[in-house]
């Protein structure tokens, strides 16, 4: 067979699973669990010493304050998202 009609083949399949109320279940399941640990593990890792003191305005300063947020959140949210179709459509037969 062709890369192709493999190719297209496979997206069929990947279009259909789409469609499937049991697909955006288990997506849910792996994408709003993964979003928050990749969100507190990324706090840790930046604001360790401010966590700990209780200084949670530096925090915020430092991660979330003018349109940082935009940036902390955004590749959090595409990874997830790219991260949960990937292990759901593995996962569905």
């Amino acid at each position: 067979m062709s890369f192709i009609k493999n190719f297209t083949e496979g997206a069929k399949i990947v279009f259909t699973r789409f469609q499937t109320k049991s697909f955006w279940i288990n997506f849910a399941k792996f994408a709003i669990p993964f979003f928050i640990i990749v969100t507190m593990i990324s706090l840790l890792m930046n604001s360790w010493s401010a966590i700990t003191a209780g200084d949670f305005a530096k925090v915020a300063e430092a991660n979330f304050a003018d349109g940082k947020w935009q940036n902390f959140f955004g590749f959090k949210l595409f990874f997830s998202t790219v991260y949960a179709l990937y292990v759901t459509n593995k996962n569905m037969k």
